[in-house]
């Protein structure tokens, strides 16, 4: 899934920056046009993440055409181009995995997850969203 995003060419001495006008507030910056994209992209995520966390709606990418007419990222100065995020992100379907573990570290998240009353999926994901 690719989001448009406007780059503010930088120079020398001035960082590139980025904004993402389908999630207000996200936004990135990079000492080189190849950083602010990338910044962009783990920014995106973050801001989904977030906002998935919070109980909140997130916005599918608008059409860059559309962005491009109701713009005030236009003239000189300013660049259109795409950050891609990993669909997944909007994925809650469960999905059956296979993981290997030395017993003790089983043991000690089995033990964990009964103290905690979780399963030990439910655990797993738990610190996996916390970390």
């Amino acid at each position: 899934m690719n989001y448009p995003i406007v780059i503010e060419t930088g120079s020398e001495t001035q960082a590139f920056g980025v904004i993402v006008p389908d999630l207000p507030g996200c936004f990135s910056a990079g000492d080189t046009f190849d950083e602010a994209v990338s910044g962009a992209a783990e920014a995106i995520t973050l801001w989904i993440e977030d906002a998935i966390e919070n109980g909140q709606s997130v916005p599918r990418p608008s059409p860059l055409d559309q962005l491009r007419a109701d713009s005030e990222w236009t003239g000189p100065g300013w660049i259109w181009g795409f950050a891609a995020v990993n669909p997944a992100l909007f994925d809650e379907s469960a999905e059956r995995i296979n993981i290997t573990l030395p017993r003790r570290i089983l043991a000690r998240l089995d033990r964990r997850a009964r103290e905690e009353n979780e399963t030990r999926s439910g655990m797993i994901a738990r610190l996996a969203l916390t970390a």
